[in-house]
């Protein structure tokens, strides 16, 4: 089975998987594998562009062969806000999507307290793509008559 876990940075979403994920399950966290990657005593959520480039190569090489797995491993992937291409894919393979989010003021405190200020604008893009759309009717001005 595939696990999709999605939500804003410092959700939770690792923690999700922690709590989840058995030994024996593949795991694909974009953090870990540049942490992973990096040289000692490096930033858990800070990385160079080159880096993060060679990353990113070995994320998709990493979720292209676990995909072929899925019928006898279950894979955990992290993926903060996927577009709609990528829920397509997601959805051809029958993923079950896990949304981790406590709440907008909690993940602002937590990126406050743990991650680099601009993670904020990140967690503020994720939720702004998460309000719902009203299909009400449309704002008009009123005329005085």
């Amino acid at each position: 089975m595939l696990y999709v876990v999605t939500g804003p940075p410092a959700a939770g979403k690792s923690s999700y998987i922690k709590a989840h994920a058995k030994a024996a399950d593949i795991v694909i966290d974009l953090d870990l594998m540049a942490l992973a990657m990096a040289g000692p005593g490096a930033d858990h959520h800070a990385h160079g562009d080159v880096l993060m480039k060679v990353v990113h190569r070995a994320r998709f090489a990493a979720l292209t062969e676990a995909y072929q797995h899925l019928d006898t491993t279950d894979v955990y992937v992290i993926h903060t806000q996927p577009g709609a291409k990528a829920l397509a894919k997601y959805k051809r393979l029958k993923a079950r999507i896990v949304v981790v989010d406590p709440g907008q003021a909690i993940v602002m405190k937590r990126i406050e307290a743990m991650r680099q200020p601009g993670m904020k604008a990140v967690a503020t893009r994720w939720y702004r793509a998460r309000r719902p759309t009203s299909h009400g009717a449309m704002p008009q001005g009123s005329w005085e008559w």
